[in-house]
């Protein structure tokens, strides 16, 4: 897992056309808004989000944020295990996130 500043996380993903943007702050969260292009599952499922993770693509790169930057750093831990080998975690999640604001 690699840690990234904001602006390093805009220059990775505009870069990166192999790219999945992981929001895994809960339901309550992203309605207050997310990354555009993000999906969300939910670290608080438990099982549940380790099932949804086991359904994603090992050969894309992830970049994870929730709300402060723990859970994400946390999921990335967990997708590291099921042997997904390129996870980038927003330091400071979406709290402090100063770019575009999307809606599901």
């Amino acid at each position: 897992m690699k840690n990234v500043t904001n602006q390093e996380w805009k220059d990775l993903t505009a870069q990166d056309d192999n790219k999945v943007i992981l929001d895994v702050r809960t339901p309550e969260e992203v309605a207050e808004g997310i990354i555009p292009g993000a999906i969300n599952i939910d670290i608080f499922l438990g099982a549940g989000f380790v099932e949804q993770v086991q359904q994603l693509d090992q050969d894309k790169t992830y970049y994870v944020y929730c709300r402060a930057g723990s859970r994400s750093a946390q999921a990335c831990g967990v997708m590291e295990s099921l042997g997904f080998n390129k996870t980038t975690n927003l330091s400071g999640g979406f709290s402090n996130w100063d770019g575009e604001v999307g809606t599901l």
